[in-house]
C-alpha cells in the first residue's frame, strides 16, 4: 500500500511497536495529523470477546465530554408534542410516515442520526432494511428510540457517540478533532474507554480489552497502554 511523504514521516517520528500511556498517546496522534483538513482522531479497540454470541455483545452509547467536533443532521420519527419538542431541540427533520416515504421513494440521507420515539417504531420498521446496513436504525441500547426525543436529539448534537463490536470483534470510535489538543482528546478517550470497560459481558472470559489503538484520518496507529483501565 502506498502512503505519502507526510505519514512516512509520521511513522519516522512515532515507534509504532510501542504501547505508549493515554497522554502520550494522544500528544503523539495530535503531533502526526499532518494533513490541510482538521484530521478526526478515531480509536480502534480489539475485545477479546466473540461477537457471534448474543451474551458477549458490546454496544452502548456515551456523551463525549468535548463532542466529536463533528455538526450533526439529525432526523426524528414523532407525532404531535414529541415532534414539535424535537423540532424546539433542533433536528434537521422532523415527521411520520412521510420521512418513510421520501426515504424510500428518493433515496433521502442527507441526515446523521435517526431518533424515533417508541410509538414511532412499528413505522421506522419498515426501513430496516435501508437504515440497518448503514447503522441508522434507531436502537433502544444507543438511546435513539427514546419517548424523551428532544432529549435523544440535544444529546446527539453535543457529541454522543455509539460504540459496537464489528464482526471481527473490534470498536471503532471518532473521540474528536486534532485541532482538540492532547488534553480534550485524552478526556474524550478516558470516557469512551470506560464506557466500555464498564460494558463488558458478564460471560467474557481472559483477557477483555486485547490492543488499542489511536490514529488520525492520515496518520499511523499508536498503540496505547490499557492496563490501567482495567484497574
Amino acid at each position: 500500500m502506498f502512503h505519502g511523504k507526510k505519514y512516512q514521516d509520521s511513522v519516522k517520528a512515532i515507534d509504532t511497536a510501542k504501547l505508549f500511556e493515554t497522554n502520550e498517546a494522544m500528544e503523539a496522534v495530535v503531533a502526526s495529523a499532518k494533513a490541510k483538513f482538521d484530521e478526526t482522531i478515531e480509536v480502534h479497540v480489539r475485545l477479546g470477546v466473540d461477537s457471534r454470541h448474543a451474551d458477549q455483545q458490546v454496544r452502548g452509547a456515551i456523551v463525549l465530554p468535548h463532542g466529536t467536533g463533528k455538526s450533526v443532521r439529525v432526523l426524528v420519527f414523532a407525532k404531535g408534542d414529541k415532534a414539535e419538542a424535537a423540532k424546539a431541540a433542533g433536528a434537521e427533520y422532523v415527521g411520520a410516515e412521510e420521512l418513510v416515504t421520501k426515504i424510500q421513494n428518493e433515496n433521502f440521507f442527507d441526515f446523521d442520526v435517526v431518533i424515533a420515539s417508541p410509538d414511532m417504531m412499528g413505522v421506522v420498521g419498515r426501513l430496516g432494511r435501508v437504515l440497518g446496513p448503514k447503522g441508522l436504525m434507531p436502537n433502544p441500547k444507543a438511546g435513539t428510540v427514546s419517548p424523551d426525543v428532544a432529549r435523544a436529539v440535544t444529546e446527539a448534537k453535543a457529541g454522543k457517540i455509539e460504540y459496537r463490536l464489528d464482526k471481527t470483534n473490534i470498536i471503532h470510535c471518532p473521540i474528536g478533532k486534532a485541532s482538540f489538543g492532547a488534553e480534550k482528546l485524552g478526556e474524550n478517550f478516558d470516557t469512551l474507554m470506560g464506557a466500555i470497560v464498564k460494558a463488558k459481558p458478564a460471560s467474557s472470559k481472559g483477557q477483555y480489552i486485547k490492543s488499542c489503538v489511536v490514529a488520525s484520518t492520515m496518520g499511523p496507529g499508536i498503540k496505547v497502554s490499557t492496563a490501567k483501565m482495567l484497574g
